[in-house]
Parts: C-alpha cells; sequence; structure tokens
C-alpha cells in the first residue's frame, strides 16, 4: 500500500523536474511544462524501445515514485513517450 505524505507540495521549475526525469532514463529529447505543481512531459528514450506505452509511463513514474510519494512532485503528465524512431516520424 503506497502512503502519501499530507505535507504541501514544492514549488518546482519544470528544469527540475527534467532534472529528475534525465536521473531516472537517458532522454535523447525532453521538454517539461508547468505551474510548479502540475506538469507536462514529452518525453523521448531509446529506453522505451520493446515497450508499450503503458510500461514506457511505469518506467518514468517508477523511478519518480519517491518524489511522488513524497508530494516533492504532486503531478506528471506524460504527454509523449516516444522512441528516437517514433519521435523523428513525428517530427516530420
Amino acid at each position: 500500500m503506497a502512503h502519501f505524505s499530507n505535507k504541501e507540495p514544492t514549488m518546482l521549475t519544470p528544469e527540475q523536474v527534467k532534472a529528475m526525469i534525465e536521473g531516472v532514463a537517458k532522454c535523447e529529447h525532453i521538454e517539461v511544462e508547468g505551474d510548479g505543481h502540475h506538469f507536462f512531459a514529452v518525453i523521448v528514450s531509446s529506453e522505451f524501445e520493446g515497450k508499450a506505452r503503458l510500461a514506457r509511463h511505469r518506467l518514468i513514474k517508477d523511478g519518480l515514485k519517491a518524489q511522488l510519494e513524497s508530494n516533492e512532485l504532486h503531478a506528471l503528465s506524460i504527454s509523449v513517450a516516444a522512441t528516437p524512431a517514433e519521435w523523428s516520424t513525428k517530427a516530420q
């Protein structure tokens, strides 16, 4: 059973959240936007190769479990989790 903190979330910058994500997976491209509490990310990583969409999201969220449970990072929505090949196709 997960234990979530009642403590007030810290105000983070998109750069701080980007660094957290880069600590979980080697990213070829990453974009993070947010208001200090809620963040949206576009993540391109070769570590996503061979993984289904849900597994890609779990890779990142599981790696940030401590930050999410402590409320250091309140909310992260991964809008894109793509491999470099998928991203280059989308970019064209």
